[in-house]
């Protein structure tokens, strides 16, 4: 069977198997590309490869092909996806999977892998090993992406992944509140200390730590009172676009204005970015300070270890565009702006921050139709003499 389905506005055709084996098992594949890993854009050719695959399924369903084991086909999937997702995802497939894969499980058979299998290795093996929710979460989704991709390219009949989920539970979000936001920078800067900056930044911006650091005085328009934000730097991606892939404008407020005085009288400041492909770029209008501990990725715990010692809540670097977002809500400017200020493009995602800020709930029980009994106030009449 052939079917159509749309990708980026353009049609491609999908073939799906179906071959019954000697032995009464039901074998089924889906393909999506050809040979050489190439999307299927044309029904004649799609024909042609159904009666191609066609012949693989059988021979695979009476066990004649059936002998890729987990680990080459690992090797394999990685090297398809190098070009289609970004380095740091390729790493976390391989990475990932490297640390928590036994030996055996790398060494089985595609073939011979089980539902049960997986759900074994998930909840039982990676548990006694410590994983978290999460942890299990994300390896489950490696594993099913991988053994998917499998079985698109006709190397297994079923996908032992599928149906398997883990409950994971929801990440908790901390910011800080008015004060205490005031007493970080009021404390930051008495003690001189090198985030100050950082910190300031981030809490009148509400930009992702990448942006920041990828940010150049060309992206500051002073004239218009914006910042266009388009690029980030990441340390296992370098400087490349934002993580939406959408450019977006930052309306300049006058704390921000006063602060971004302030590092043009200290800057600017010059680093070598790597970009994609390990291609390095000279930079010298960086509006922040270089930071060994922000490069190396350690700005969080740098943030943390602050926090405690003034006593605020112990929130992470990224906490302070929470702390922006939240912020921005409870002073009543628009869902809509604030997904448009910070680059949200799903609003389920600022959502949690609108819970958190408790805007879409204020003054509901102000609403209610009793109350408690007023109290009585005697008749008294007091007679002077």
């Amino acid at each position: 069977m052939i079917k159509t389905y749309k990708l980026d506005s353009k049609t491609y055709y999908l073939i799906q198997l179906s071959y019954t084996a000697k032995n009464g098992k039901r074998f089924q594949r889906k393909f999506r590309r050809d040979p050489n890993k190439e999307l299927i854009t044309s029904i004649a050719k799609a024909k042609k490869l159904e009666a191609h695959y066609l012949v693989n399924l059988e021979s695979d369903a009476e066990g004649l092909n059936q002998t890729m084991k987990f680990k080459e086909w690992h090797e394999l999937f990685l090297k398809s996806i190098k070009h289609q997702y970004k380095r740091i995802t390729v790493m976390q497939y391989d990475g990932d999977l490297k640390k928590w894969l036994s030996v055996d499980f790398q060494n089985r058979l595609l073939s011979d892998f089980m539902k049960s299998d997986i759900h074994s290795f998930i909840f039982n093996e990676m548990s006694m090993r410590g994983a978290t929710p999460h942890q299990q979460g994300r390896i489950l989704r490696h594993l099913h992406r991988l053994f998917e991709a499998a079985l698109e390219d006709g190397l297994i009949s079923r996908n032992p992944a599928k149906g398997i989920k883990v409950k994971v539970p929801p990440p908790q979000k901390l910011v800080l509140n008015t004060n205490e936001a005031e007493l970080l920078l009021e404390e930051a800067k008495k003690s001189n200390h090198d985030f100050y900056y950082l910190w300031a930044f981030a809490l009148l911006t509400g930009m992702r730590s990448g942006e920041m650091y990828g940010l150049r005085w060309t992206d500051v328009d002073e004239v218009t009172g914006n910042i266009s934000i388009s690029r980030q730097w990441t340390n296992k991606d370098g400087y490349h676009a934002t993580k939406t892939n959408l450019n977006r404008v930052l309306p300049i407020s006058s704390s921000l204005k006063h602060l971004l005085s302030e590092l043009k009288n200290i800057g600017p400041f010059k680093e070598t970015l790597i970009g994609l492909n390990n291609t390095s770029v000279d930079f010298d209008d960086l509006v922040l300070p270089r930071l060994k501990e922000w490069r190396h990725g350690n700005q969080s715990l740098v943030t943390n270890n602050f926090c405690k010692s003034i006593g605020v809540t112990e929130v992470k670097f990224h906490d302070l565009r929470a702390t922006f977002i939240t912020n921005l809500l409870a002073q009543g400017v628009s869902l809509a702006k604030v997904m448009s200020i910070v680059g949200h493009s799903k609003t389920s995602t600022t959502d949690v921050y609108l819970r958190l800020a408790g805007v879409d709930v204020r003054g509901s029980t102000d609403q209610l139709g009793y109350s408690l009994p007023k109290e009585k106030v005697d008749n008294v009449v007091q007679l002077f003499s």
